[in-house]
């Protein structure tokens, strides 16, 4: 079994994902076009899984530029050779369905999201990147114009779509015309205690991304400044995000495993202000009997009931 995956940056939702297909399949080999998980995720995770990685990951400090790179992915992500094995499983949130398989080989294709930056959020990532129709915003524009009508052509390669939420279920309809059956990622339920008794403090769990919207939530606390938020995650928003935020506002960066779930259990709430493809920390916090004060759009909405919703 070859599993192919976008690119291994940290372990968050979609790593999480590919755990456990790992685990379902124990002989199972990951493609990946970057890996930089840290050897004790590793260990603890994937431990006996072979990685293979493009050409790209090999390149100096690339770690800190490698989301740039998106316009040369599609080409390195055709560069796997995963012919010899018996089925493919591919974990895709832009690049990975993209392999090429045999056509007599099984491809079964997991979606965390259409490519976002490339379909129904292109022109807010543009805004946000200030990237216009100067030179530099036209090269953007174009390549991510290429980047739709391949991204358009290998969305027909998979046997099988699964959607991680219903939300992604109606975009992968919308995008590709086809459909996709959904398969809620997987909530280590075991790992989440459920705590009454909670600190006077809100929490915020998110990788600190543009769509994430933590500038809102951000925001809205520092028109309260009795209330505390504490933010958990780190990104490309981090430096913005702290210069922003208010003194009842901290930041706590990744957390080991036990003090995250620590953190979510005693959480007088989750606010979340971002259209979430499904939002495994929203789904974790409520498993710890936390409220969640969400936006009410994306996989939110398969999480949790809007407040004053019949609950049949």
């Amino acid at each position: 079994m070859a599993v192919v995956h976008d690119w291994c940056p940290n372990f968050r939702g979609g790593e999480r994902v590919l755990a456990q297909i790992c685990k379902q399949f124990p002989n199972a080999e990951v493609f990946t076009l970057f890996d930089f998980l840290p050897t004790e995720v590793k260990e603890q995770y994937f431990r006996d899984v072979e990685f293979h990685t493009s050409a790209a990951n090999r390149i100096p400090m690339v770690q800190k530029f490698y989301r740039s790179l998106f316009f040369f992915c599609p080409f390195l992500i055709e560069q796997f050779d995963v012919t010899g094995y018996d089925a493919v499983i591919s974990s895709s949130a832009a690049f990975s369905r993209g392999v090429i398989t045999r056509p007599d080989q099984p491809h079964l294709c997991y979606v965390h999201s259409p490519v976002r930056y490339a379909w129904d959020e292109q022109f807010s990532y543009l805004q946000q990147g200030k990237l216009g129709f100067g030179p530099k915003g036209m090269l953007y524009r174009y390549m991510l114009h290429r980047l739709r009508t391949w991204d358009t052509r290998t969305a027909h390669g998979p046997d099988l779509m699964l959607a991680n939420s219903n939300y992604v279920r109606s975009r992968i309809q919308h995008i590709y015309g086809r459909d996709a059956r959904v398969v809620f990622p997987p909530v280590a339920l075991k790992e989440l205690p459920c705590v009454d008794d909670k600190d006077d403090y809100y929490v915020s769990a998110s990788f600190l991304a543009p769509y994430k919207r933590t500038d809102l939530v951000i925001k809205a606390f520092n028109e309260m400044p009795s209330r505390r938020l504490v933010i958990v995650g780190e990104g490309q928003q981090s430096a913005s995000l702290r210069s922003l935020a208010g003194p009842n506002v901290t930041f706590s960066g990744f957390l080991p495993r036990k003090e995250y779930v620590a953190t979510l259990a005693r959480a007088k709430a989750m606010v979340f202000a971002g259209c979430e493809d499904f939002g495994i920390a929203l789904a974790e916090a409520q498993a710890c009997g936390t409220p969640l004060i969400a936006f009410g759009r994306g996989g939110a909405i398969d999480i949790a009931r809007r407040l004053g919703a019949d609950p049949e």
